[in-house]
């Protein structure tokens, strides 16, 4: 089945269509930016557009910023404060006139990993990390999804919570060498490993790329691996989703 993939972050809406079976993107990603206000109206014009764009009519899944349970947002995120207890789900549904599921954006990138990449076939408790703005977190047990798994909201010393600290924005912001945030993140999965004890640890995003230049900073016994898909695991998780999750809703 051909699926539409949408990631959407705070600054850009990026889509593609999916095999559901192999997970391969079988289009050029198609990106808008996301509208300044951040509002749901606007942003569900982008999510037509994008539909429009590929003239889809099947599933839709959508991978989103925040929080989401049975496809109402409930936190705002880096998004307007009107977004909280809308029912996104049931907005972009109506704005495309397709089936829609929503999970959120750690989640999706993690059904990616777990569907098509490294973590297939990974019994027990796997956790994926996406080191970016913030930490993003989806927990998966023996394949099956836990949703928000919102690891990165641990309050920690003076910080509301640890990825203001720890996440790769940190690292930007200080001018932190890959040994001083290396030693942060740790700090981090540290935290992680006590709480929950997982059996395998998978970072995505975009720092994940440079693994190399931080993993000797990383002391946890859990196995700890970069993920593969990186740039397209919010797309191709998204679409994932939209099969896993729509019997569901």
């Amino acid at each position: 089945m051909v699926v539409l993939g949408i990631d959407i972050g705070g600054s850009g809406m990026k889509g593609a269509l999916v095999n559901s079976i192999t997970g391969e993107m079988l289009t050029e990603r198609f990106r808008i930016p996301t509208p300044e206000s951040r509002k749901p109206q606007e942003m569900a014009e982008v999510v037509k557009k994008i539909v429009q764009h590929f003239n889809h009519k099947g599933p839709v899944g959508v991978g989103f910023p925040t929080i989401i349970r049975h496809g109402i947002c409930k936190s705002k995120g880096n998004l307007h404060k009107s977004w909280v207890n809308l029912n996104v789900k049931e907005l972009f549904s109506n704005a495309t006139g397709l089936p829609v599921t929503v999970i959120n954006d750690a989640d999706a990138a993690g059904y990616a990993t777990m569907n098509y990449g490294i973590g297939k076939g990974k019994e027990g408790l796997v956790v994926m990390i996406t080191i970016g703005t913030g930490l993003g977190s989806g927990a998966f047990y023996n394949g099956e999804l836990i949703p928000n798994f919102e690891l990165g909201q641990i309050p920690y010393k003076k910080y509301k919570k640890i990825e203001n600290w720890a996440a790769a924005s940190a690292k930007e912001n200080e001018g932190l060498s890959f040994k001083e945030w290396g030693k942060r993140f740790n700090v981090f999965l540290k935290y992680v490993d006590l709480l929950i004890s997982p059996d395998f640890i998978i970072l995505g995003g975009g720092t994940s790329k440079q693994f190399d230049e931080y993993k000797d900073y990383i002391t946890i016994e859990t196995p700890v691996i970069p993920a593969e898909l990186r740039n397209q695991a919010g797309i191709v998780g998204a679409a994932a989703a939209a099969l896993h999750e729509a019997p569901r809703d």
